[in-house]
């Protein structure tokens, strides 16, 4: 099952790669699902924030490696259903870069949250997220397929981060546990960055 699921995480790696390079560019096909996919990975500030709450979620252990994950792109549908309405949520950018700081350092000081706890922090967190995506559908997509896009992409981030973690730590579980909490610390302090406008 480890095997089957760091080749997961391999496979995913390598189609999330190259499909970053159409994102926001016009290249590729002019469909739903590929505007929708390519959202969450054109900006570093999504990807971090979703494989940052696959490593948190693998952290936390048990029930919340897929408890978390679900948390987040459920309320993520929502938040891109606001979006896609036209409904306002404030300070969206800023929700979205403290997200980043915040899962950041949760992952690099091995917080042990309560799974329910957590999935009320990434549930709010994902709102902005979603909303983001929504907020920048195309008018000339469909709604449904761009939704699913970036529902796929986002559980392929969560699941790259919780192989990465795995993979970590079937290397060597102490040294796995230290670069994980160092991506962690590095994620948070590009999180600082996102707030302050650097990155």
């Amino acid at each position: 099952m480890t095997r089957l699921l760091i080749r997961a995480t391999l496979a995913l790696c390598g189609f999330i790669i190259p499909a970053a390079a159409y994102a926001h560019t016009g290249a590729g096909a002019p469909s739903g699902f590929t505007h929708g996919f390519a959202h969450p990975i054109s900006g570093i500030d999504h990807t971090l924030a979703m494989v940052l709450v696959g490593l948190l979620a693998f952290q936390l252990g048990g029930r919340a490696v897929w408890l978390l994950p679900m948390a987040f792109t459920g309320l993520m549908v929502v938040g891109g259903i606001l979006g896609i309405a036209g409904v306002n949520l404030p300070m969206v950018e800023t929700g979205i870069a403290v997200s980043v700081i915040i899962l950041g350092a949760s992952v690099a000081f091995r917080i042990k949250t309560p799974t329910a706890a957590a999935m009320g922090v990434v549930g709010l967190f994902a709102l902005f997220h979603g909303h983001a995506h929504g907020a920048e559908m195309p008018g000339s997509v469909s709604g449904l397929t761009y939704a699913i896009g970036f529902l796929a992409a986002t559980a392929s981030l969560h699941l790259v981060g919780i192989g990465t973690a795995l993979l970590f730590s079937q290397l060597d579980q102490r040294r796995g546990a230290i670069i994980t909490q160092v991506a962690g610390s590095v994620a948070a302090l590009a999180g600082v960055g996102l707030v302050l406008g650097i990155l």
